[in-house]
């Protein structure tokens, strides 16, 4: 009877352990099925996040922007510049400086396309009653139209401008008086005024003007020296004014058209380049030992 009860227990106790047995192997798997069920579920959302290409957007920079057209300038009018010591003819020379030599004397270091200057100096020795000096120069510069300095009107108009202001501002000058002048060129200013010098009373006279994209300036004074009287400024500065509009002609000349071609031509406009120009005009003369 004994034996028959613990083959009974036994008998009862072997399949309950083989069943819990069973039971914790199956539990101790419960956590590496959801592990790898998480691993699978998060590889299959990333196709849909960071791993998906990304699709370009309609305002993205992809595409290659318009190309801005280059900026253009009208062209300059006029291409070259007169022979200088030939703007005025010599009836005016024998005027302005009858003593001077015609063929005058050219400036040294001259663009004849671009700059150029002429000058002529007189000395009419009247012995012991003194004598009469007189000195004649003139400048000429021309400017080029460019996309970055702008139009070669614009810029002969704004050096045009500086060389007035530098003539009313003279270093000693007195007396300035100044007078827009008409029927020379696009515009033009004669400057007046004395000057007081170790060798006399001087009278300058200086006119600019502009035709197009050149400026001339030109400057004439005369002194009456050793004793003689000075010379009339009006009579001075009527004669500078017709001297400039002779160089005026002589400039759109050489182009191949006549100043009234030339006169007037639009007003140019206010924001003319302020780059750098070089100055046209000379300084006085002074006489020389006769």
């Amino acid at each position: 009877m004994q034996r028959a009860a613990q083959r009974y227990d036994r008998a009862q106790r072997g399949p309950r352990a083989t069943r819990l047995s069973r039971a914790l192997v199956c539990a101790a798997a419960v956590p590496a099925v959801l592990i790898t069920a998480a691993c699978s579920s998060d590889s299959g959302d990333a196709p849909g996040k960071a791993g998906a290409s990304a699709k370009p957007s309609a305002g993205d920079g992809s595409a290659q922007p318009s190309a801005k057209p280059s900026p253009t300038v009208q062209a300059s009018v006029f291409r070259k510049l007169p022979e200088p010591c030939k703007v005025l003819p010599k009836k005016t020379l024998g005027d302005l400086v009858p003593e001077a030599d015609t063929d005058g004397k050219k400036g040294s270091g001259d663009d004849t396309a671009n700059r150029s200057s002429c000058s002529w100096t007189s000395l009419d020795n009247n012995g012991v009653k003194g004598s009469q000096f007189r000195w004649l120069n003139v400048s000429l510069l021309r400017f080029d139209s460019d996309t970055s300095r702008g139009g070669g009107n614009d810029q002969a108009h704004a050096y045009y401008t500086r060389q007035v202001q530098d003539a009313k501002a003279a270093s000693g000058a007195k007396n300035v008086k100044t007078e827009a002048l008409g029927g020379t060129g696009d515009e033009a200013t004669a400057v007046r005024y004395d000057l007081k010098k170790k060798e006399g009373a001087f009278k300058q006279q200086t006119v600019v003007a502009r035709v197009e994209n050149v400026v001339i300036t030109l400057d004439y004074n005369g002194a009456g020296l050793a004793g003689d009287k000075t010379p009339d400024a009006d009579g001075l500065t009527a004669d500078a004014k017709k001297a400039a509009k002779e160089a005026v002609t002589a400039v759109a000349s050489a182009n191949g058209r006549t100043a009234q071609d030339s006169s007037p031509s639009a007003s140019p406009s206010k924001g003319a380049s302020k780059s750098p120009s070089p100055k046209g005009s000379a300084s006085s003369g002074t006489p020389k030992k006769g």
